[in-house]
């Protein structure tokens, strides 16, 4: 079994693999044929035409598209995403300072997210069309139907204006100091520093635009677990572990949570991916100098390695999470272990 699931990982890994190349080339040619010169809008809009040559040339758009996309990929092989035309720094320093920050963000995100889900699409499965699952049934619909952005403005009246419970914007209070940059995690940075009270002011900076952006996501865990767990109660199983008296607890958490749970657990790995890109409204609302606010200022300014950069990066994202979902869903459904043996 082990050399079977060994194998299936080299493959995944394979795919994954061809599925961001073809990613890069098409972003590549995408940003590269949209309307505007980034050559005029890296020199000045009043600069003469000699300096935007000057420019071109030295962004390297001066050469045929294939040739450019060659010498791109060779310098993001070597660790080099580029020059910013927006920053006027390396695409790779700007993805080191906000990348983390976001990431710290989503990470948040995906734990109310994943908890809120699994509870409320448990007690809606547990007690279909009675009172849990009727309210879950409402809120899932609000959920939803409301932009991330909506909620982050509705958070921050109520939870930093009305009831300032929490802070308005920013990843830090003012007069805290922040921690040696070690990862650029600032709470992972705060913890082995030693410094309790950055961790403590970090995460209470997070948890508004976390929850704002959670959920849209949550909520339809919640509903598709839900549904899965209705199924499975008519099923031949369910009645006869009715049938013998099992215990109420063991026959939703053993019997009908886990079979569910694999949809569910496939909708929470693509919804990472989504969460990364669809985060910058929520940075903008509260101000958090993350990398999805960083690729939107990008694309407006026509920022040709950023923007490749940034769709990566979020490319990359979807993969790894799927990845994680595909070994989840062997470890929990044994016919698709059986699967991946036979195959």
């Amino acid at each position: 079994m082990r050399r079977d699931l060994m194998r299936f990982i080299a493959s995944r890994i394979l795919l994954i693999l061809f599925a961001l190349f073809g990613l890069s080339v098409l972003i590549f040619v995408l940003a590269r044929v949209l309307p505007g010169d980034p050559a005029r809008m890296a020199a000045g809009w009043a600069a003469p035409d000699y300096a935007v040559e000057a420019m071109r040339k030295k962004l390297g758009l001066d050469k045929p598209l294939p040739l450019q996309y060659v010498s791109w990929l060779s310098d993001v092989l070597k660790g080099d995403l580029g020059y910013s035309i927006y920053t006027r720094r390396s695409v790779t320093i700007d993805a080191m300072q906000y990348l983390p920050k976001t990431l710290e963000l989503i990470l948040l995100t995906e734990i109310f997210s994943i908890l809120g889900g699994i509870i409320l699409g448990t007690l809606a499965g547990a007690f279909p069309y009675r009172l849990p699952d009727n309210v879950v049934r409402v809120l899932a619909y609000v959920a939803i139907s409301m932009p991330a952005f909506v909620w982050a403005i509705i958070l921050q009246l109520i939870f930093a204006r009305a009831i300032p419970l929490f802070p308005a914007g920013g990843q830090l209070s003012p007069e805290v100091i922040p921690p040696p940059q070690i990862t650029g995690f600032i709470m992972l940075d705060s913890l082995i520093s030693g410094r309790l009270d950055c961790f403590m002011d970090a995460l209470h900076h997070t948890i508004l635009p976390a929850l704002s952006l959670s959920f849209g996501s949550m909520m339809q865990n919640a509903r598709i677990l839900r549904m899965g767990m209705t199924d499975i109660r008519g099923k031949d199983f369910m009645l006869l572990g009715d049938a013998l008296g099992l215990p109420f607890r063991l026959r939703v958490l053993r019997y009908q949570l886990k079979p569910a749970s694999i949809p569910a657990i496939t909708a929470m790995g693509m919804s990472v991916g989504a969460d990364l890109a669809n985060a910058f409204l929520v940075e903008n609302v509260y101000n958090w100098p993350g990398f999805s606010r960083y690729g939107v200022t990008a694309m407006l300014n026509k920022d040709l390695n950023a923007i490749v950069a940034v769709v990566l990066v979020v490319g990359v994202v979807y993969a790894i999470a799927n990845f994680i979902v595909d070994l989840m869903v062997i470890w929990l459904d044994p016919r698709i272990r059986h699967g991946v043996r036979s195959s």
